[in-house]
């Protein structure tokens, strides 16, 4: 595949990853209250798929282009870059407090703000598609269905306080929706600066960064709120699972 044909699949991966919030949003419009398992199991999966998709392919990749202590370097400043932006923009995840009755203004700003929140978390994931991408179709896929997976239940975050508020489930969709297209966004921006620049110096730094930004999603926010459902031993099953199945798919493009 040409470097064009490849940046283009990069941002169609990116852009499948992120309108999976929609996904969520009709959860969340027909079955309100999907199932503490089903939250905690999947949420640990996609954490157990990142965190080893991390450490085996994209920071073993960004060492080979780098060199140990640079690509060290450059996956803790992807941590400290994620925490900053933690801190910066505290968003609500995944209905951490009980949804009120609908209606009320303060309700619609609190739905909005969770809307805002988890568009803006969601565009460097978009930079986590496009980097595995670029380095490896095969990961970017993997990776792209990681992602997926753990932004179905970030559109039911936007989508129930919204329904909730409104009545409005065309509503709901609408703003799930816009809550995911922040990632292939983050994507294109990424890769229309970078592109004319991309060398293996740079990519190395790109997957070393991506590396640190998904260890602490999954370490901050996904494994907490996993854990907060209350379901033992939910979330480590999970976790387990999305590294096995990680690790084949990995063991199969070898």
């Amino acid at each position: 595949m040409g470097e064009d044909g490849t940046f283009w699949a990069a941002i169609m991966l990116t852009t499948v990853a992120g309108l999976s919030t929609t996904i969520g949003s009709l959860i969340a419009v027909f079955y309100k209250n999907p199932g503490p398992r089903y939250m905690a199991f999947t949420l640990g999966f996609s954490a157990g798929v990142m965190v080893l998709v991390s450490f085996v392919e994209l920071l073993r990749q960004g060492i080979v282009s780098l060199g140990f202590s640079q690509a060290h370097l450059a996956f803790f400043i992807g941590i400290l870059a994620m925490f900053i932006i933690d801190l910066t923009l505290p968003h609500t995840y995944i209905l951490e407090e009980p949804i009120k009755p609908r209606g009320g203004r303060k309700l619609r700003r609190t739905a909005v703000l969770v809307a805002v929140g988890i568009a803006i978390h969601n565009f460097p994931e978009g930079m986590v598609t496009f980097a595995g991408a670029l380095n490896n179709m095969n990961t970017g896929i993997a990776l792209a269905v990681a992602i997926a997976i753990h932004n179905i239940p970030e559109g039911i975050a936007v989508a129930v306080p919204i329904h909730a508020a409104t009545g409005s489930a065309k509503k709901a969709f609408w703003w799930s929706f816009l809550s995911g297209v922040s990632e292939p966004v983050g994507a294109l921006l990424a890769g229309l600066i970078l592109m004319p620049f991309l060398n293996d110096i740079v990519l190395g730094w790109m997957l070393c960064l991506v590396a640190g930004f998904m260890v602490f999603i999954s370490f901050d926010e996904l494994l907490p709120v996993a854990h907060s459902y209350g379901e033992e031993h939910m979330a480590i099953v999970g976790v387990v699972s999305g590294m096995a199945v990680m690790a084949l798919s990995l063991a199969l493009l070898i």
